[in-house]
């Protein structure tokens, strides 16, 4: 098997800070390598030196002659005003490609994307389709070694999955070889055979282990359990030479000078895995519950909701109950955050409401909302005000804690305090934002992408600290190693409005492809373009729709009798001589109003399609 790169004894440092040091890497032909590691260990910048976009403090990078790479970096950037195929024909610029080939190329790659949004410049697209742009760009070139810094970034589920498929080799784009950095478990352990692992913990910065993601674990597990055995048996050694050292200048007089020397260098090595040992350390991730007995926390019913023309979700219910554990999947743009922010609203008194249907709340209810968007921090804030905002200490489950400490316990070191937060890594301030929700009691968590930015070994945390959370949890990721240790249940969204639980991403995701499936054309799943005098097929209900049609009759019963009940109450005269009493049945009045019209208005939308 050939050599495509040899990294011999790289290291690099920025200030009096070491990334890494003699780290040895050889990336061969057929090599899927998957590089991980803790937030700061230099990830990124080894894919750079790798590149030969930054030069190591010492060592080198060796690479066979002629060999090409190509770089996909965090960051996407395009000629914005450009439209796709356009930005990839640039890609190819200063190739040995004739116009047609270059061109053929560009469409084909393009429709194994499922890109639709050619007539449009770049900077329209969202950050999903930018970064499947910014993949199909590295891939043009047809690379030797294609080396990716968090490719997964921005992508929805369906997304990844296209991802993994495209590294699978099963498209003529598939690149032989690959070295990525990714943080996403599941993604990790379906696409790569090889993981490289950047830390201090290990004797030589690094540790390297040929197959899957779960092979990793197990052998990770192993090393570290023996290095733990060997500081236990250093410790025992070490407390006997020191004890022989102790003895009067007589004693030790008569011993070899060899035996003195030795004494010295167990204590130096002690020191050393006892420090790879402490640097395990990891992000103490614990949120508090208010201990609430409630059975009901929070119920939506028939809620719906619209962006512009575009409907997000129609008649979903929710009942969410100490330990329930609820995930949302779907596209990206979908609805997911939008239904996080109304079930946030609820608990808040203020902020958007449904179009129709109501969600009522546990009196008191305590709610905590972690929004992917992170608008609260304030760049300029030290880190120092931005982890205790009143003072130099937090209080936490009834406790007073040191900001130092408490610093401390999200792997931040003491002199970071001062550092304004607009210059911390996107992993920094995602232990930030953590912070401050662990200082807040809640009964229900809402974590809309809080798995963004975070290491492997902070993810680990998290998911032990939410089995632990006693409250309500509902859940957004793209995390599907997550999804599936944390949640019970979870609601998927089609993209046209319907809303179906499912017992686990696996579930839905079948769901998706047979939808996909049935509304494939039927000259399309032969690979042929249908007749040009062939009508267009008659539109049929999916399984979500005719559900809710079939459902539609009954729901509108249910919310007329419920209006006719206000109203008598409204009408009557207890309720006419309260002002407050009255005030307050008016508004449950229009709320069942809207309801109902809501309903008829989604009945004949269902009744037009289904009629198509």
């Amino acid at each position: 098997m050939s050599n495509l790169l040899n990294c011999q004894s790289l290291t690099k440092a920025f200030g009096a800070q070491t990334l890494f040091q003699n780290v040895d890497l050889v990336v061969s032909f057929g090599d899927r390598i998957g590089l991980i590691g803790p937030n700061g260990s230099g990830k990124s910048t080894l894919l750079r030196i790798l590149c030969g976009l930054e030069d190591a403090d010492h060592g080198r990078v060796v690479s066979q002659r002629h060999v090409r790479i190509a770089y996909l970096a965090q960051v996407d950037e395009f000629n914005e005003e450009k439209g796709v195929t356009d930005n990839l024909l640039l890609s190819l610029v200063g190739t040995d490609l004739e116009e047609a080939e270059k061109y053929n190329r560009v469409q084909a790659i393009l429709s194994r994307a499922e890109f639709s949004e050619d007539g449009q410049p770049v900077r329209l697209l969202s950050g999903g389709r930018r970064k499947r742009l910014s993949i199909c760009r590295s891939l043009l070139t047809r690379p030797d070694v294609l080396i990716m810094d968090e490719p997964t970034n921005h992508l929805d589920i369906e997304g990844i999955l296209w991802l993994e498929k495209m590294l699978s080799g099963m498209s003529p784009e598939s690149p032989s070889t690959f070295l990525l950095v990714s943080h996403d478990r599941r993604f990790l352990e379906n696409s790569t055979n090889r993981i490289v692992e950047l830390s201090p913990v290990y004797p030589q910065g690094s540790f390297q282990v040929d197959g899957r993601y779960s092979d990793f674990l197990e052998e990770r597990e192993k090393f570290l359990a023996q290095q733990s055995q060997n500081e236990e048996r250093l410790q025992n050694k070490v407390r006997r030479e020191t004890e022989w050292l102790r003895r009067g200048p007589k004693a030790r007089a008569t011993k070899a000078r060899y035996r003195i020397d030795e004494a010295y260098r167990l204590q130096g090595e002690l020191a050393q895995v006892r420090e790879r040992n402490r640097s395990l350390s990891n992000v103490r991730i614990d949120f508090e519950a208010t201990q609430r007995k409630t059975k009901k926390l929070l119920e939506a019913c028939g809620i719906s909701k619209r962006y512009q023309d575009t409907p997000l979700f129609f008649n979903l219910d929710i009942l969410l109950s100490p330990g329930s554990r609820l995930g949302l999947l779907g596209r990206n743009g979908c609805g997911k955050s939008t239904l996080m922010r109304l079930l946030a609203a609820s608990g808040e008194g203020e902020g958007p409401r449904p179009d129709s249907g109501t969600i009522r709340t546990a009196d008191n209810v305590k709610i905590v909302h972690f929004d992917q968007r992170r608008e609260d921090l304030d760049p300029a804030v030290t880190l120092r005000r931005a982890l205790a905002p009143e003072g130099d200490a937090v209080i936490f489950r009834g406790g007073s804690v040191h900001v130092v400490s408490w610093a401390k316990r999200f792997l931040f070191k003491p002199d970071q305090l001062e550092t304004p937060v607009g210059q911390l890594s996107g992993g920094e301030r995602a232990r930030i934002f953590i912070a401050g929700l662990m200082r807040r009691p809640a009964d229900i968590l809402l974590l809309d992408e809080p798995t963004n930015d975070l290491d492997i070994a902070s993810l680990d945390v998290l998911e032990e600290s939410l089995h632990d959370f006693p409250g309500a949890l509902v859940l957004v990721t793209h995390d599907r190693y997550l999804l599936d240790s944390v949640c019970d249940r979870v609601i998927g969204f089609d993209g046209d409005g319907g809303v179906e639980y499912f017992a686990d991403y696996e579930q839905w995701l079948s769901f998706m492809q047979d939808r996909a499936k049935r509304d494939e054309p039927a000259g399309k799943k032969d690979g042929k373009s249908p007749p040009q005098t062939m009508k267009k097929k008659s539109a049929r209900l999916s399984y979500i729709d005719q559900r809710e049609y079939d459902q539609m009759e009954e729901r509108i019963l249910e919310a007329e009798i419920e209006r006719e009940r206000l109203q008598q109450r409204l009408e009557s005269p207890e309720t006419v001589a309260d002002p407050g009493l009255l005030h307050e049945c008016w508004q449950e009045l229009q709320q069942a109003q809207e309801a109902v019209d809501g309903l008829y208005a989604r009945w004949e939308q269902l009744e037009t399609k289904k009629q198509e």
